[in-house]
């Protein structure tokens, strides 16, 4: 883990933005124009997915996908001017939340300034062709870190955009290697001190694929040496599985295990979606389960993640190459605006940021969760297969308030009545 990664990063929501899509217009104005709604849900930090331009060679879709980079010094001139930027993240520090965008350095569009300006800093095939070495990803053509002099002008490009931002959030960062991250934080530290590091971190199977090829593909253990926070991929899997009916069992292990394989203070992204994975409300159509889940979310130890749309319920995923704008109000739409913005006040309470975390599984139908330190204990009760039971809780007996609700609730012989609804208390 970064050595001086701050357990507060554990109490705080993460909202992330699809500049292109979030609105009709697309651009940097309109996002700004709806801070104050990004606020009111709660929201600590703005993610914008990434800001440059686009290539045009190879472009997948009739725009192209935002992560096909062709200059990491400039921004996308669909979205507006360098100007609008800034005056974005001012907008967006003006409300007290942080800034952070999209670092995309594991590879660049084929027509990139920098492939034409150097062609020796990137992977060739036998051919001596420019090549990527993931198949599908054919509409870019990767970088190569043996080149020093690469690493001088990602790290200066870095140190360019921390005058503005407060971090950056680093695509597929595990297909870099580690030495170029620890650098790259070393260097950004002497323009924004506390900067934000926060690593896309992939499955296991890809790790697994990766090396098998022997290629780079760095554990979650390797990338928090230089990253705050990485993804929750690592139990990704098992979170779908279970909620497709499977057992619960291999969930609540991979979760617990986070606890005794990761340094003291290590920072998990807890999402239920983002832009590369389905819809919450598509993969949970159920309502009251989606609550559920959204609570359970929260509850967790890590950043909570509420990508774009999420906080309407919204089924459909925006795609990446398209012009695809976000249907705010469209007939499948649920509101989650106002359990979210509760759901981040609870998170703020620091309980959250140092405590021996646990979940269990009872019955295969609930999740009892409990967060406990020498002052505190956070116990949450979240029905996961939409049942109504009495549920054992690690509490004394006595009545407490749910957070959620605010309704009084009582614990009795060990016992509270979960009637359907995810229940939060902190004593």
């Amino acid at each position: 883990m970064a050595l001086d990664t701050s357990k507060s990063l554990r109490n705080k929501m993460m909202y992330q933005v699809f500049v292109r899509n979030f609105s009709e217009e697309g651009t940097f104005k309109q996002v700004e124009n709806k801070l104050r709604d990004i606020k009111d849900l709660g929201t600590d930090i703005v993610w914008l997915m990434p800001i440059h331009p686009i290539g045009k060679a190879k472009r997948k879709g009739t725009l192209g996908s935002p992560y096909a980079i062709s200059d990491y010094r400039s921004v996308n001139p669909e979205f507006g001017t360098l100007d609008d930027f800034i005056s974005l993240a001012d907008a967006i520090h003006s409300y007290g939340m942080k800034c952070i965008i999209d670092v995309v350095y594991n590879h660049t569009s084929p027509d990139s300034v920098l492939s034409k300006e150097h062609p020796e800093w990137f992977y060739h095939r036998e051919d001596g062709s420019f090549g990527n070495r993931v198949g599908d990803w054919s509409d870019i053509i990767d970088l190569d870190y043996n080149n020093r002099e690469l690493w001088d002008y990602q790290i200066d490009t870095l140190k360019y955009w921390a005058k503005y931002v407060d971090g950056f959030r680093c695509d597929v960062a595990p297909l870099i290697p580690i030495e170029f991250w620890m650098k790259a934080r070393e260097e950004v530290s002497k323009v924004r001190p506390d900067c934000i590091w926060l690593s896309e971190s992939v499955e296991p199977g890809f790790i697994l694929y990766m090396r098998g090829r022997g290629l780079t593909a760095l554990s979650d253990s390797e990338i928090f040496r230089a990253f705050d926070i990485s993804y929750d991929y690592d139990c990704y899997k098992s979170f779908c599985e279970s909620v497709k009916d499977g057992s619960l069992d291999d969930y609540v292990k991979d979760i617990n295990r986070q606890e005794y394989i990761y340094p003291d203070n290590y920072v998990k992204l807890r999402f239920l979606e983002n832009h590369d994975v389905t819809r919450a409300a598509f993969l949970i159509p159920d309502k009251r389960l989606l609550r559920t889940w959204t609570a359970f979310m929260f509850f967790q130890k890590g950043m909570a993640l509420v990508y774009n749309g999420q906080e309407r319920g919204l089924t459909h995923l925006p795609s990446l190459f398209d012009k695809d704008t976000i249907q705010w109000t469209s007939d499948e739409s649920t509101d989650l605006s106002a359990l979210i913005k509760g759901l981040s006040e609870i998170k703020h309470n620091d309980i959250f940021t140092d405590s021996v975390y646990e979940i269990r599984s009872v019955k295969d139908e609930f999740i009892v969760a409990t967060h406990t330190n020498t002052c505190k204990k956070a116990v949450g009760v979240f029905p996961v297969k939409n049942t109504s039971s009495c549920v054992e809780v690690p509490l004394e007996d006595g009545y407490y308030t749910d957070l959620i609700s605010g309704d009084k609730t009582e614990v009795f012989r060990g016992l509270i009545s979960c009637k359907g609804e995810p229940i939060i208390i902190i004593k």
